[in-house]
């Protein structure tokens, strides 16, 4: 007899509900309608990767507040230090008061990064913070201007990183001017490259854009630095190759230019290594993390080689709220959970079983045009039409809605937004991955076939 299997869903009301319903109508009157919302509830409590709503609706969060929660809702040894910490002092402000745990937190990430270089770090707040001074260190380190990103990156909302970022609705529309010295070069999108070119012809016809680009745009020489997400986020979970990425390292060379490593949503495990950019054998100049480095505290870092790092004077860089002592404490728990609990083994485990289902599903139904995952950064692509691959945003969000109101949080990501994109967190069951897969898989057909008149 086949095992009963353990539900951990359970839904009390639809969503919204009553509850729910009451605090949007205050959300609608005191908050601003620009910050957006995935799902229409509010939580209540969470546990590992259970997520309850006020009105008693528990889901399975594959979401995990957009990757920030590799380490769960409320991981009791990060809840027990944070609360040990509160007994002693909230926030003197390093500026003004250091504190020890900043200094093992810089310890700690200069032992763990890539390379066996002597490195430096600092902290902020947020990952746009730590973009914009990842950026602001290249430039007084290289004396140059131009700052390279790529297509369908995402690097946050402030202005530095809305420049860098690349999908106009809804980060960019109405905000320009942007700021100047800011260029933009193809990322390789193998499922939409030409026809009949493969991956490796593609790579390296993106590569040599650069040279052209050197002559027509902006010289090699003054540019200060490549930011790269070793994987695209809100691009739509875009993997490159080891070949491009060690393409970009080596004209970074070439020319002197500075390669950032944006680890923002790659880093902690999430990708199956501690970061993303070690798939690619590539060591980074500089480096910035947030969202999961401290289980949901606001919490950034820069890190680098030292001597990169020390090219700002004393004054430079710095922020008031960078690197609280409550961040500090959390991140240094999660670094230690990351290792004993070895997240990457597990983030492998879960792309695999989403890999292999979802892999199957793409053969009965041709409106997912793609399926893809590096650990446990997964995603798969609706198209309204296989061969032309049309993006259906539209069919997407009706997935995205049903497998809410079926008890599983999940989002949508990509340029046309016809990516639904999986960021459980990495401590969620195998038991719990399976449930939640069934729910968007079931919901996936559901949607996908009433669409196609089935």
């Amino acid at each position: 007899m086949k095992p009963t299997r353990t539900t951990h869903i359970s839904l009390k009301t639809e969503i919204p509900g009553p509850i729910a319903q009451e605090l949007m109508l205050r959300r609608k009157e005191h908050v601003p309608q620009g910050p957006f919302n995935t799902v229409p509830t509010f939580a209540a409590s969470g546990k590992g990767a259970l997520l309850t709503d006020v009105d008693g609706n528990t889901f399975i969060d594959l979401a995990g507040a957009i990757g920030t929660l590799n380490a769960g809702h409320c991981p009791p040894q990060v809840v027990a230090a944070l609360k040990d910490q509160l007994d002693k002092y909230i926030h003197p402000c390093f500026h003004v008061t250091m504190y020890e745990p900043y200094i093992a937190l810089a310890e700690a990430l200069n032992r763990i990064t890539p390379g066996d270089h002597l490195k430096k770090t600092f902290f902020l707040t947020s990952g746009a913070e730590a973009v914009e001074n990842a950026v602001k260190i290249a430039r007084r380190y290289t004396g140059r201007r131009g700052i390279v990103s790529f297509e369908r990156g995402f690097h946050g909302r402030t202005y530095m990183a809305m420049s860098l970022t690349s999908k106009v609705k809804p980060y960019k529309n109405g905000f320009g001017p942007f700021v100047p010295d800011v260029y933009k070069l193809p990322y390789p999108y193998y499922y939409r490259a030409p026809e009949g070119m493969t991956a490796a012809e593609w790579d390296d016809a993106l590569l040599a854009k650069y040279e052209e680009f050197f002559l027509a745009e902006v010289p090699g020489e003054d540019v200060a630095a490549i930011i790269m997400e070793p994987v695209q986020g809100e691009g739509g979970f875009i993997i490159p190759s080891v070949r491009f990425v060690q393409g970009v390292k080596a004209i970074c060379e070439r020319y002197g230019i500075l390669f950032i490593a944006d680890e923002v949503q790659t880093g902690f495990g999430r990708t199956g290594k501690r970061f993303g950019i070690e798939h690619y054998g590539v060591v980074p100049d500089l480096m910035t993390m947030s969202k999961s480095i401290a289980a949901g505290l606001p919490l950034s870092a820069v890190t680098g080689k030292a001597e990169i790092m020390d090219a700002p004077g004393i004054g430079e860089i710095g922020g008031t709220y960078g690197g609280s002592p409550l961040g500090c404490v959390a991140a240094l728990k999660v670094i230690e959970l990351m290792e004993t609990e070895d997240w990457c083994t597990q983030a492998v485990c879960i792309g695999n079983l989403f890999q292999d289902r979802f892999s199957k599903l793409q053969q009965e139904l041709p409106s997912i045009g793609d399926v893809r995952s590096l650990g446990a950064m997964s995603a798969f692509e609706i198209v309204s039409n296989p061969h032309t691959k049309l993006p259906d945003k539209a069919l997407t969000q009706r997935i995205i809605q049903l497998a809410h109101q079926r008890g599983v949080l999940i989002m949508s990501a990509g340029l046309y937004g016809n990516v639904i994109r999986l960021l459980s967190p990495l401590v969620i069951t195998l038991e719990q991955m399976a449930e939640a897969l069934d729910v968007v898989e079931s919901a996936a057909r559901t949607c996908i076939l009433t669409h196609n008149g089935a």
